[in-house]
């Protein structure tokens, strides 16, 4: 009967991290649900303390990893911190709007978030006096960060996925 569970367990863990593209926080269901998983069961055994650790750290960098994308991106082209706020606020809020605008299940999100994230930094350096190519500049890289970041949180999230699966079976 464990085994039922544990397929479950991994096909519930998959629907999670299909939300980490849609800057949702799937690494983070996929850890508690594992934790709520290894609580339930822990007399079998089936994940210990350190895969539990182990996920949990992982989760922390893939966070990490995308607050920075875009900040980071629009820092590297020559932002502002202004520039870096407008670049995070403009992804999250480029997110929700892609998703709606562009109704291509994940493409609209990252699309959103991209163009969002550009547009934010984009927009902030320019109201903080800077000339349209160098706000320019710093749009772009914020765009290329916020893909950058999102894309490694998910393979992070593919990481966790991998780590919980192979424990879950191994003997």
């Amino acid at each position: 009967m464990i085994y039922i569970w544990l397929v479950m367990l991994i096909a519930l863990n998959t629907c999670w991290l299909g939300l980490v593209v849609f800057a949702l926080p799937g690494n983070w269901l996929i850890v508690i649900t594992t934790a709520l998983f290894a609580w339930w069961r822990w007399d079998e055994g089936v994940f210990s303390i350190y895969v539990l650790i182990a996920i949990t750290l992982l989760a922390v960098l893939g966070e990490v990893v995308e607050f920075l994308g875009g900040a980071g991106g629009a820092k590297k082209a020559g932002s502002g911190w202004l520039g870096m706020f407008g670049a995070l606020a403009g992804a999250v809020t480029g997110a929700v709007v892609g998703t709606f605008l562009i109704p291509i299940p994940f493409l609209g999100t990252l699309t959103g978030a991209c163009i969002g994230g550009g547009l934010g930094a984009w927009f902030f350096e320019i109201m903080a006096g800077k000339k349209t190519q160098e706000s320019l500049r710093s749009g772009v890289g914020a765009g290329l960060g916020v893909l950058f970041g999102t894309t490694a949180k998910f393979a992070i999230g593919v990481i966790i996925w991998l780590a919980v699966a192979v424990a879950a079976f191994w003997p």
